[in-house]
């Protein structure tokens, strides 16, 4: 199996593709119409990225059977044209959690602490502890998190130790309010957390907005998240609280946000921007950033040597598994629920031929097979064909796959 790695990616993963038996091409400048002819000329079956775009033109440059996003986030791939031409998308979940909710508390002690402030003054020179000594420090306040995914719960584990409260809104918890329960929090994984500190559950996100003094963002962008934390929401957030974004720019409504700066003296922390440069070094300009009271960072919330390892060992995890079994862990783009009406369950001698027979005669009848698992029973002798149809079989089709000696029996369930 070819493996075209267009990205930084950490030594370790390269070494662990290669022992797996990948043949790996590794070329991190990778891009655009480079990247297209790169698909094209080296026949890769995978393709892994972190942030470099996937293209339409890309996807009908080669043989790609398998994109891997070294990360989380995969609205850099057109998963849509992917699907579309039935290549496998995966990503790495949940990896880069530590690392991102460490960078969030980061910009929240900065914002608290005014940390950049405080150097930048010392390193030109001026002493001014009576300005700085003014912070009024994170114990007892209120953490807002709009999600709850892997990173909403290292958030959580760690506003435990912060002394932090909890208000959270989530869709798995959409429209719930009051207080987590034991077993919402098993679930979770945060149990220990969640008998330190108080968390209680919001019905809407602007019912958290208005009860932080700190709202993080942690859902991932798509189509109903694009511009997610917009004027109405922002608007109910209390004046001076802080607003913490290390999820993507392009959820939050960034003209809103900076009028809420200067008219409710928010305070910003942000590591993602809705126009950052394609590459790693750049010119960046953003009117938001240069307003009073806002920091940010150059989106390098997963970007600790912890989290790229972790990364790059899923990443050889999902090639691995993919060249072995031809099964895609973590795949993000196979339908939840395929249309089939009727499963056909054929019990069957495991001989060449049988499953074939049956085909011929499901194409004859113009049903189509939506998804299909055969089970061989010990000593390979019988199996047992589950077959996810488009439709009802007819009772002649039935009775004409039942004419093969080697089918043993036949039954129609609708799902």
């Amino acid at each position: 199996m070819r493996v075209l790695v267009a990205d930084k990616f950490e030594k370790s993963g390269i070494d662990g593709l290669i022992a797996a038996g990948c043949e790996v091409l590794n070329d991190p400048d990778l891009k655009d119409d480079s990247l297209t002819e790169a698909i094209r000329s080296s026949g890769a079956d995978v393709l892994v990225v972190r942030s470099t775009k996937v293209t339409t033109p890309m996807l009908d440059a080669g043989r790609l059977s398998l994109i891997v996003r070294a990360g989380a986030g995969y609205n850099t791939i057109d998963v849509t044209g992917a699907s579309t031409r039935g290549i496998y998308v995966s990503n790495c979940p949940g990896k880069n959690a530590i690392a991102v909710a460490e960078l969030a508390f980061a910009l929240m002690l900065s914002l608290d602490r005014r940390v950049p402030d405080n150097v930048a003054e010392l390193r030109a020179g001026k002493w001014n502890k009576k300005e700085y000594s003014k912070a009024q420090g994170l114990y007892g306040k209120t953490l807002g998190l709009l999600g709850i995914g892997s990173i909403g719960q290292e958030m959580i584990r760690r506003a435990a130790g912060f002394g932090l409260n909890v208000v959270l809104w989530s869709r798995r918890y959409a429209g719930q309010e009051g207080g987590l329960s034991d077993q919402e929090a098993r679930d979770l994984g945060i149990e220990s957390a969640a008998r330190s500190v108080k968390i209680e559950l919001a019905p809407t996100p602007g019912d958290v907005a208005e009860k932080a003094d700190i709202l993080s963002v942690h859902v991932a962008l798509g189509p109903d998240t694009r511009g997610f934390v917009n004027a109405d929401l922002i608007a109910r957030m209390k004046p001076g609280s802080m607003f913490i974004n290390t999820a993507r720019g392009e959820v939050v409504d960034h003209a809103a946000l900076a009028a809420a700066v200067k008219e409710k003296q928010i305070r910003v922390g942000l590591d993602v921007f809705g126009s950052e440069p394609t590459t790693a070094v750049g010119d960046f300009s953003d009117e938001l950033i240069a307003l009073p009271g806002v920091y940010g960072t150059h989106h390098i919330g997963a970007s600790t040597d912890q989290a790229q390892e972790a990364i790059a060992a899923e990443t050889v995890r999902i090639v691995r598994t993919y060249k072995e079994t031809g099964r895609v862990p973590n795949v993000v783009n196979l339908a939840k629920r395929t249309p089939a009406t009727h499963m056909l369950v054929v019990r069957h001698r495991d001989r060449p031929g049988v499953l074939a027979h049956v085909f011929d005669h499901l194409r004859e009848a113009d049903l189509n097979v939506q998804e299909t698992e055969n089970i061989v029973f010990e000593g390979a002798e019988a199996a047992v064909a589950r077959i996810n149809l488009d439709g009802a079989p007819a009772d002649n089709v039935c009775d004409q796959i039942k004419r093969n000696q080697d089918v043993l029996d036949l039954q129609v369930v609708t799902l």
